[in-house]
């Protein structure tokens, strides 16, 4: 036995219909550095890092709630990608400027973060979240 987990990466494959649009928006907008490319006879792949990585596994009263709190109804579907930012509502603004819809706009959480819905390329579903740290929990922005 080792230290080392048996998992050492996570690797969220998306197969997106505009390759050149998603690599835009993921890359050059929301910043994500590519950490590899490849071609084959067929086709392309850019391998993006996205920082820290975990799966997070909800059950459907759970997810149902999120949604709930983060938008205000159901939905999301079966996978939601979720991005830790450093502010939320300028880079909602900002991947909703390059062509995201916004299905909820930056709200606090009961778990204290600032957090943000939208549709991006690849027909993703994103959370953006910053994490507010200390502050205690009080009504959502524009209520």
């Amino acid at each position: 036995m080792t230290d080392r987990p048996p998992v050492r990466q996570l690797r969220l494959v998306v197969t997106a219909d505009d390759y050149d649009e998603a690599l835009r928006f993921y890359r050059d907008v929301l910043g994500l550095p590519e950490r590899a490319a490849f071609s084959s006879p067929d086709g392309r792949v850019s391998i993006l890092e996205a920082g820290l990585a975990t799966l997070e596994i909800a059950d459907p009263g759970h997810a149902e709630y999120v949604d709930e709190v983060e938008v205000g109804q159901r939905v999301a579907g079966h996978i939601r990608v979720a991005f830790e930012v450093d502010d939320a509502p300028t880079v909602t603004a900002t991947l909703a400027d390059a062509g995201a819809t916004v299905i909820a706009e930056p709200r606090r959480t009961p778990w204290n973060s600032l957090n943000s819905r939208l549709t991006a390329p690849g027909h993703l579903q994103l959370t953006l979240f910053t994490e507010l740290g200390s502050e205690p929990a009080g009504p959502s922005p524009g209520e």
